[in-house]
């Protein structure tokens, strides 16, 4: 069983930034999955599907990004998972816009919501899939470029990489290696 968590803020005015493209990298796990945001538990809108004979837990939590662990604690204790069964999609601006990287494990880097899930979890060995939205023209503080809308012109390529994010983690889900996974997609 995985339980994959797409890391966002929960207000709708944040939808289209940077900041939540985990949010909708695991709406676009959900829809290939064929599954809805339905239930809220463990302080996260929750959809469950099966894949490869599996139950996985989709989930988008509602406290805002840098209290996200919280709802990640609270969702691995309530499925009796380990942070091994855990798949964290989130935007990162280490690296650059539209690409995604998959690791086994890691530190948090400059992400809070990150932060906040190693915090709760107590480890980095959890895997991770991030989606690249450095954007070397752009010159503002982070905080401000995160919480920051995606540009027009950017939006196919966020909307791509959002979609890689999630074909990446439902290839995991089903039983593929990280290490091949990572093959595929690590641009």
């Amino acid at each position: 069983m995985y339980i994959i968590v797409g890391l966002g803020n929960p207000e709708e005015k944040y939808l289209k930034t940077f900041h939540n493209m985990g949010y909708i990298a695991v709406g676009d796990a959900a829809d290939k999955l064929g599954v809805k945001f339905k239930k809220k538990e463990c302080e996260a809108f929750v959809a469950e599907a099966n894949v490869g004979g599996e139950k996985v837990i989709l989930a988008r939590p509602v406290t805002y990004m840098n209290a996200s662990g919280r709802a990640v604690k609270q969702l691995l204790a309530k499925y009796k998972c380990e942070p091994s069964d855990l798949i964290v999609l989130y935007d990162d601006y280490d690296i650059p816009k539209g690409s995604i990287r998959i690791r086994p494990s890691g530190s948090a880097g400059t992400h809070n919501g990150m932060r906040s899930v190693i915090a709760e979890i107590g480890t980095q060995n959890f895997i991770r899939i991030r989606i690249g939205i450095r954007d070397n023209a752009v010159n503002i503080p982070i905080i401000n470029y995160v919480l920051s809308e995606v540009r027009r012109e950017d939006y196919d390529l966020f909307i791509s990489a959002c979609g890689k994010a999630a074909e990446a983690a439902i290839k995991i889900a089903k039983g593929e290696t990280v290490a091949n996974v990572m093959t595929e997609f690590n641009a």
